[in-house]
């Protein structure tokens, strides 16, 4: 929902983006599983262990999970050229997405008639030069998500500058969102004519960050899981993840006869090889197995230290909180809800948790455990860890995941004691507190009335978004957003990034909220 928005800023815009990778991710995290539990349960090794599992009809039924599962893995860039200009996009969003498909299929339509000219097709020593690999059925330079990432802000950007576009009246039919992927296809086609010129550039530079991580060693997984969680305050952190899944910045193997590029890819690709047996250290140290020591071990611990550090007559009212901020995060592999009872009022203990969390990821990488897939939760552990047999070392992580809950214990109780760190519970009640009194509470469990009059009222909202656990919107005067009520009525953290752009960080049930600030202001 949006009405005359400020003008962007490369802030904004960078979050944006970086929330449009989410649907695509999500899908992929659920094909992951698909792909993690079907593989599985069809190994000779499972079903030599549990015999009942080999029956023609349970197998049938594990195969077909598997190439379900296979789906996002293999249409992951077309996923992200459609998903990135719906999300960008204020109105209209079904020809925004459609516009992005067709120009994934216009660009790589125009490099195949480039390679076609210069005599590339054909040539199997200057196909492996370009990188030639089939995309969609054509014969295409493989620019892989980042390729994606391209045409999708390029729609994007297109999309908002023609939707309402007025042709003569002669040709009025074209007009409007109809002329949206009209224009992308000459666009995108004419685009196409210069990536084969200029994407050895970016193969380069991507190439090039590949080689600083990998030169690192050990510390390539630390400064990536460091790295990633100072990120999430500002909500970039999805940029750094993708680049380091996806492309040739978390490593390229050869997989089944196939190169492949990016952790996240190498691991799916593994998973769905029948020759595998052993999963790539250097892969999966970028994926699920660094979070869980910090996932199912710090974060809890963190969370009893703030509970045994709540005053007494506090407990009580903060622990309901503090379980579903756990539950959140062990069983969803969503953090948010615990990190933002802390960060604004400890930034150095969120820096803490950042290094304890680079940590993990090398660890797990220096012990040999080979977890993969994407949330670092309990559902990864037992599908991409315990089923896959004892060669992922999935027993490693209960024992660092238990080292890693005592660290935390120990550092966030002297801390919030030592310093008087005001986390929940600990700061004294006041009658004058902001109330939610005589409001009723919608669907969501939360007040969408009083959320909507604590950010100003309808007409200061110009533009109004959500991603995971985050309220996202712009707004007009930044000065009528009362922090004190918002925080009083269910949000755990207020993040203004400049005058007109603000985070509220609600939880899992942010798009309920989002919901009902909608309906309020369409009434």
């Amino acid at each position: 929902m949006a009405k005359s928005p400020a003008k962007s800023t490369i802030w904004e815009f960078l979050q944006s983006l970086g929330k449009t990778f989410m649907l695509p991710v999500a899908l992929l995290a659920f094909s992951g599983i698909l792909l993690g539990v079907g593989s599985s349960l069809t190994s000779d090794a499972v079903k030599q262990s549990m015999p009942f599992l080999d029956h023609t009809v349970l197998q049938l039924l594990f195969l077909w999970m598997t190439k379900v599962g296979l789906v996002a893995f293999i249409y992951l860039p077309v996923m992200f050229s459609v998903a990135i200009p719906l999300g960008l996009a204020r109105e209209e969003k079904g020809v925004a997405a459609f516009a992005g498909f067709v120009g994934y299929a216009a660009l790589n339509l125009s490099i195949n008639f480039y390679l076609t000219v210069a005599n590339v097709i054909g040539d199997a020593a200057a196909e492996k030069a370009y990188g030639v690999k089939s995309i969609l059925g054509i014969s295409s330079i493989d620019t892989g998500i980042l390729g994606a990432i391209i045409v999708g802000v390029i729609v994007a950007k297109l999309h908002a500058r023609f939707y309402t576009y007025k042709m003569p009246d002669a040709l009025a039919f074209f007009g409007g969102a109809r002329f949206v992927p009209i224009i992308t296809a000459i666009v995108l086609g004419v685009v196409g004519l210069v990536v084969p010129l200029v994407w050895p550039w970016f193969a380069a530079g991507i190439n090039g960050i590949g080689a600083v991580i990998s030169h690192a060693g050990p510390f390539g997984p630390f400064l990536f899981g460091t790295g990633e969680r100072l990120l999430l305050p500002l909500g970039l952190h999805h940029i750094l993840v993708a680049l380091i899944r996806f492309t040739e910045a978390g490593g390229t193997q050869l997989v089944c006869g196939n190169e492949v590029s990016g952790a996240l890819n190498i691991f799916y690709s593994e998973l769905s090889c029948a020759d595998t047996t052993q999963f790539s250290v250097s892969a999966t140290s970028f994926l699920s197995q660094g979070k869980m020591p910090a996932f199912l071990g710090g974060l809890p611990g963190a969370a009893l230290a703030m509970y045994h550090c709540a005053r007494p007559e506090n407990r009580g009212k903060i622990k309901a909180l503090l379980v579903s901020g756990v539950v959140a995060c062990v069983i969803g592999g969503i953090t948010e809800p615990l990190e933002f009872l802390f960060l604004f009022v400890a930034p150095v203990l969120y820096v803490i948790h950042a290094i304890l969390t680079g940590l993990g990821f090398m660890t797990m990488g220096l012990l040999g455990v080979t977890i993969g897939n994407t949330d670092g939760n309990l559902i990864d552990f037992l599908v991409f860890g315990v089923l896959q047999g004892t060669a992922t070392k999935w027993y490693l992580v209960p024992v660092v995941a238990a080292i890693w809950f005592a660290i935390y214990y120990g550092v966030f109780r002297f801390a919030i004691v030592r310093f008087n760190l005001k986390t929940p519970g600990r700061e004294i009640e006041s009658n004058d507190a902001p109330q939610a009194a005589g409001k009723k509470a919608g669907s969501s469990g939360y007040n969408g009335e009083i959320i909507l009059n604590a950010l100003g009222g309808a007409d200061n909202i110009l533009a109004l978004d959500n991603c995971i656990t985050r309220l996202r919107m712009s707004v007009q005067d930044m000065s009528r957003v009362d922090d004190k009520l918002l925080k009083a009525n269910g949000a755990i953290g207020v993040i203004k990034l400049d005058e007109h752009n603000l985070q509220v960080v609600i939880g899992p049930q942010v798009h309920l909220v989002k919901n009902q600030l909608q309906s309020l202001m369409g009434a």
